[in-house]
């Protein structure tokens, strides 16, 4: 394992003593520049802006700089005055037959040609490296070392998100983990490995320490684990890659092999295909132009047919396919409840707009139907919903809330269209569709249980709310709490947890985040910078949760915090703490930090995911009496064109193609029954 280590030791003493020998004095060299080392001579990468240059009359390949003239076209003033003489036909015939330049063309830089070929071809590929990396890495990336150590937090755990790349086998990587790094403490030229320890993890990071620093930090740095520069114990003897110790304490023990081999003895790292895993999870099955239906983001009651139109570490950016320019969009990753396969609204009697384009892009697919995530199989022919029972759920538009809500229509499969009391539309345009079995619903008392506060009916006056008192005055049921999932997994998050987590309501944005509270599965995401009023909740199992470090392996730009400058509100008025069962509106407009866009603020309903001005869909089967005045929601998405917030639509209103169908089901109860709430007489 460490026969890397003697070897490369010798070669350097070697390569000291011939350089000490030197007879010629070298150039000064920068440190920016690698270097190589061939015979006992050095030779340097070129600057990168002067590059290199052939001699016009004698063929020589040289470093720019050295040349002679303004034009660099000679490598020396004998060439410069040759070209021009009668000896110009014979030089360029001695250099096509392959002899040598005469003694005078004495070129001023003393390189071997292949050498500085070698040279050059080496320092190309550096660049084209670095060019790679900064294509994934954002310019004005995040610092989430820097930023957990100074607040003295802690990353959620990979193997906390299923969904995401490694999830579900991340395994036993954990503080104590010895790997083989790159050795950044050392003044050798090439390329040396050593041995580091994990620290401390925050998703993908790890805060690392080279063996033999023991309690000593100065040399501490953090890392992504999924980067291939990280390698198990034993991938250098294999790969004849050096072990070189650090500088700082290279002298700290005589017999580093022995101290190796002490140390390491029983140490847990890396699996030995690790990397392997990483590249196969990176890989995702959708691609670009496959067909979905999608929920329309400005009507949440119906689908229509989208096109992928970008897959970035899973999450889709998808274009309707009525969009011309491709500005109409919609973000979401490819396990979302919110997408479908083709033929999925007709199957379970769901809204659908038909779309009118009929011209098809080559390379279109419909994505298969095993792409999507699959939903819990139920009974429907037993006890299951009914049109009107009485639920608690998440208002979609306004995710920091749980809403009295009411199941509006039983669709096929499981499928319920829920409606938030008192913030409806007559025409049922603000409806939207949950699963059955979705942690995002909750039985009648949910909220008082678990000391969640509970947005009652726009308009109630009798406060604090009771359900008893407004399942009386309405004239409704609840829910039976057996039809509610109660499956609690042990999904690992706790309080105070670092993230990064899709701004469901701007859902292109991912953004630093932190996990404030949790209630069995529920989750409420903070977004760090931002004020409560913006939270979110959120299931443990959402795909739109990552560990941190996401942003930076998938290459998707990350929102970091924002800093109390950017923040829209008046110094001179202070933060209120908010008041049980009171509703509070419309959320207050917020300025962009960092690329961040702002809600729209208008005093209109809002019943979609967009900044559009809502058209008026075709009315569902009446309902019995109409709501109140609904109340004004925020939005869930806006485009990336620069226009106003709102535009007005002068389209006719379109044609849905289906209508929805009704059915019923059972489900088994498999929980304890602690959603039940006492009733009063």
């Amino acid at each position: 394992m460490f026969d890397g280590y003697d070897s490369c030791s010798e070669e350097s003493t070697s390569s000291s003593s011939s350089e000490d020998s030197e007879d010629e004095v070298m150039p000064s060299i920068p440190a920016s520049l690698p270097i190589i080392k061939n015979n006992g001579q050095v030779y340097t990468y070129p600057d990168g802006k002067a590059g290199m240059a052939t001699c016009e009359m004698c063929g020589m390949v040289g470093v720019r700089d050295a040349f002679y003239s303004k034009t660099k076209r000679f490598c020396s003033v004998s060439c410069s005055r040759s070209y021009s003489s009668n000896s110009k036909k014979a030089s360029i015939l001695a250099r096509l037959q392959g002899k040598p330049p005469t003694k005078k063309a004495k070129v001023l830089q003393k390189q071997p040609l292949m050498a500085k070929l070698a040279a050059y071809a080496q320092y190309q590929a550096s660049q084209q490296n670095q060019a790679k990396s900064k294509a994934v890495v954002p310019a004005e990336s995040f610092d989430w070392g820097r930023y957990i150590c100074s607040n003295d937090t802690v990353g959620a755990p990979v193997s906390c998100f299923k969904h995401a790349p490694m999830g579900t086998c991340w395994g036993g990587i954990e503080e104590g983990v010895r790997l083989e790094v790159p050795n950044s403490d050392t003044n050798l030229s090439t390329k040396v490995y050593w041995i580091a320890e994990i620290i401390k993890l925050a998703g993908f990071k790890a805060l690392l320490r080279y063996e033999g620093f023991d309690s000593d930090t100065s040399k501490d740095y953090w890392c992504d684990l999924c980067v291939p520069e990280v390698h198990p114990v034993g991938w250098c003897a294999s790969s004849g890659k050096p072990l070189i110790p650090p500088k700082t304490i290279q002298h700290k023990y005589s017999n580093w092999k022995a101290v190796l081999v002490k140390r390491l003895t029983g140490a847990k790292t890396l699996p030995p295909d690790f990397n392997t895993k990483v590249q196969e999870n990176l890989q995702f099955p959708f691609k670009k132009l496959m067909r979905v239906e999608v929920v329309d983001k400005n009507y949440l009651c119906r689908t229509r047919v989208a096109l992928v139109e970008q897959v970035i570490g899973g999450r889709l950016r998808l274009v309707y396919e009525e969009s011309q320019d491709g500005s109409d969009d919609f973000w979401c990753h490819m396990y979302s409840p919110l997408i479908h396969n083709i033929g999925w609204s007709r199957s379970i009697g769901h809204r659908f707009k038909r779309s009118d384009f009929t011209k098809k892009m080559e390379g279109q697919v419909d994505a298969p139907a095993l792409h999507f995530q699959k939903v819990k199989d139920v009974d429907q022919s037993g006890d299951w919903f009914k049109d009107g029972m009485k639920i608690e759920a998440i208002d979609p538009l306004n995710l920091s809330a749980i809403c009295v809500a009411t199941v509006r229509k039983v669709l096929a499969d499981g499928y319920l269209m829920i409606g938030i009391d008192g913030s409806e539309a007559v025409d049922g345009s603000d409806w939207f569709c949950y699963h059955g079995t979705s942690p995002s619903i909750y039985p009648v008392g949910f909220c008082e249980i678990n000391n969640i506060e509970l947005t009652p009916s726009r308009g109630y006056t009798k406060l604090p709310f009771k359900w008893f008192d407004y399942l009386r005055e309405t004239g409704s049921i609840a829910a039976p709490v057996k039809l509610f999932t109660k499956e609690i997994p042990n999904h690992g998050f706790r309080q105070g947890m670092k993230l990064e987590a899709v701004d469901l309501m701007e859902p292109r944005l991912v953004c630093v985040a932190t996990v404030t509270r949790i209630v069995h599965r529920l989750l409420r995401i903070h977004f760090d910078g931002w004020e409560d009023e913006y939270d979110q909740w959120v299931d443990c199992e959402s795909p739109d949760l990552y560990p941190v470090g996401w942003c930076q392996l998938t290459g998707y730009q990350l929102q970091p915090p924002a800093s109390q400058s950017t923040r829209d509100l008046p110094q001179s008025v202070p933060k209120q703490k908010k008041k049980a069962q009171q509703y509070k509106g419309q959320k207050k407009k917020r300025k962009i930090p960092v690329g961040r866009r702002p809600f729209s603020q208008t005093g209109r309903r809002r019943s979609s995911f967009s900044g559009d001005e809502e058209q008026s869909p075709p009315p569902y089967p009446a309902q019995g009496p109409s709501r109140p005045r609904p109340r004004p929601r925020t939005h869930l998405h806006q485009t990336h064109k620069s226009e106003p917030l709102l535009r007005m639509k002068e389209d006719p209103a379109e044609v849905d193609e289906f209508t929805f169908s009704q059915g019923t089901s059972d489900q088994e109860s498999n929980g304890s029954g602690s959603y039940y709430i006492k009733q009063e007489p």
